[in-house]
């Protein structure tokens, strides 16, 4: 894990899975922006998103942009 993501506090995305699977969990970062892990692995791989395009990436789901 980047040291620079200790002590976040992470939840589990409100529309994941309620049988465990595909669930994903957001921590809110200093900046305001948000970091994203997959709940499965937490030590593995953390997508990182500024304010403006955590902003995007909502207003993209949001308005069904991803399918």
């Amino acid at each position: 894990m980047n040291p620079t993501h200790s002590g976040l506090i992470w939840r589990k995305a409100s529309r994941s899975s309620a049988e465990g699977q595909n669930c994903v969990e957001v921590a809110t970062l200093s900046d305001g922006g948000r970091a994203v892990r997959d709940s499965k692995n937490p030590g593995g791989p953390i997508l990182t998103f500024t304010p403006d395009e955590w902003d995007a990436f909502i207003g993209g789901a949001k308005d069904g942009e991803f399918g």
